[in-house]
Parts: C-alpha cells; sequence; structure tokens
C-alpha cells in the first residue's frame, strides 16, 4: 500500500489504530492548560517563490500555527522556528522571512537551521488555554458558524498567487469560552466539518448557500482551504455567521439550492 492509496487521514488513522501517536483528534495537543501545535511548510508543496514574497512566506508560516492556537482557544506565547534551505539562498530573503514571521507579534523563542535541497519551514507554536472545545463535543441542536469570508486562498491560488491568512485569535478564545467543537478550516469547509461530524458522532449540515464568500472567489474555492477561518459548533452563535447545523446521525451533508451535493476538500497524499 502507498501513502497515496491511504491518504492524510488514513495515514493519521492507521497510526491511532496501532497506538504509535495519541492525541492527534484535535488541531493542537493539549498538557494542562499548555497548548502546542506543529506544521510544515514544504517549496513546491505548500508555496512557490515564483508566487509569494519572503516576507509574505514567514507571516504565512507563522500564521497558520497560530491558527491552530486561535482554534484551541489560546493566547499565544512563542514559535519555534526550524528553517532549512539550499546554501545558494540569499542571506536577506532569510533576513524578510523572519521579519515576515515577527508580524505575527508572536516572538520566536529558538529552533534549528539546516541545509535542503528545498526551502521548508517548521514552525511549532506554543499556548495556553483554559478550555479547548476540540473537534469531539459537538451535539444535535448546535449551530455552525464561521468566523469569516471563505474561499479567498482558492480564489488567489487560481490567480497564480496567495492571500495573507487571518489571526483570529481574539476570536477563537471568544469562541473556546462556550464552543462545544470548534476548528480552524485549514482543508476546506468540507473536511473541516467532516472531522467535527467523525469526532462528535453527530451529522453535520451545512449550507453552502449561507457561507460567505470572500471577494473574487466561487463556490467552487470553498473545497480548497487555507481561509484559516474558524468553525465553531454552538448553541448560541453570539453574532458570528450561522451556516448549518449539527443533529442526530452521522456524517456530512451538503446543501446547495435545495439540493445535496458531493464533499471535497484537500487532503495530502492523495
Amino acid at each position: 500500500m502507498l501513502l497515496s492509496d491511504l491518504g492524510e487521514l488514513g495515514l493519521l488513522a492507521e497510526l491511532e489504530k496501532r497506538g504509535l501517536v495519541r492525541l492527534v483528534e484535535n488541531d493542537a495537543a493539549q498538557v494542562e492548560s499548555n497548548v502546542v501545535t506543529q506544521d510544515a511548510l514544504v517549496e513546491r508543496v505548500h508555496f512557490r517563490l515564483d508566487w509569494i514574497s519572503w516576507r509574505e512566506l514567514g507571516f504565512r508560516a507563522a500564521a497558520v500555527n497560530l491558527s491552530d492556537l486561535a482554534a484551541s482557544g489560546a493566547e499565544p506565547v512563542g514559535l519555534l522556528v526550524t528553517f532549512g534551505a539550499p546554501g545558494s539562498t540569499r542571506v536577506d530573503d532569510v533576513l524578510d522571512l523572519y521579519a515576515g514571521m515577527s508580524e505575527a507579534r508572536v516572538p520566536i523563542l529558538g529552533g534549528d537551521t539546516t541545509a535542503a535541497e528545498l526551502v521548508l519551514l517548521s514552525v511549532t507554536a506554543l499556548g495556553r488555554s483554559e478550555r479547548v472545545p476540540g473537534r469531539g463535543g459537538a451535539l444535535p441542536g448546535d449551530r455552525l458558524v464561521v468566523t469569516g469570508p471563505l474561499g479567498a486562498a482558492g480564489a488567489a491560488f487560481r490567480a497564480g498567487g496567495y492571500v495573507r491568512p487571518p489571526l483570529r485569535l481574539e476570536e477563537g478564545r471568544r469562541l473556546a469560552a462556550h464552543a462545544h467543537a470548534l476548528i480552524d478550516i485549514s482543508d476546506g469547509i468540507e473536511l473541516d466539518a467532516g472531522h467535527i461530524a467523525r469526532r462528535s458522532g453527530v451529522r453535520c449540515v451545512v449550507d453552502l448557500d449561507r457561507i460567505p464568500l470572500a471577494e473574487a472567489a466561487e463556490a467552487a474555492d470553498l473545497g480548497f482551504g487555507e481561509d484559516f477561518e474558524l468553525l465553531a459548533a454552538v448553541d448560541d452563535p453570539a453574532g458570528f455567521t450561522e451556516i448549518g447545523h449539527c443533529e442526530a446521525g452521522s456524517g456530512l451533508v451538503l446543501r446547495s439550492g435545495g439540493r445535496e451535493t458531493a464533499p471535497g476538500g484537500y487532503e495530502h497524499f492523495r
């Protein structure tokens, strides 16, 4: 069997089933009030340097990790950064990269540097949270809400570029205080709503027509992912945009124009 047969989610499920990894069901790992998350960006997989500046790449590397802290209702403490690149990389470009990370206003506390054939960034974000809702607590009757418009990343990619990810740390803390489930939208609304449904043992019903679209975005862009808004299951929308609900049952239902549509979304290795 190949990774392309199993896919990212299948690989994680297999590792978990064999007891080789633990606590992978949420955006971040929680140890008491400490929250830790880690994401990697690899050239030609997550970005192209002819489409993004070094400074914007740095901010992106910080933001995608802080998005997982936001989904945990966490206050950031710091970042650990591993940076790899060819020896031919310009020093000024690397300085711009770290300047971009610093724009997130979270201190870089350490990390590692290494030679590599392609540029790679592996960032670990540290934070603290008194309450991490996770993905597994949604209840029948909950409303599904999002913190902002979706589809911007897909629209930008179609145009040959990237958009700066939003930082939803304050919104994450507000939602974490009462949400039954909370996740960041990194893989597309379909896959991420499906994570909540599977972990919570409910059916998530998403009305695609109620999802606020970013400027220039189309409905097809919702499956691209990388919007880094938050999706929450709550009993009170509290001012956030409602896009669906949870009910008894299992799985994910997508509705548009009164009809059901097939889920999509991005998955590594497939």
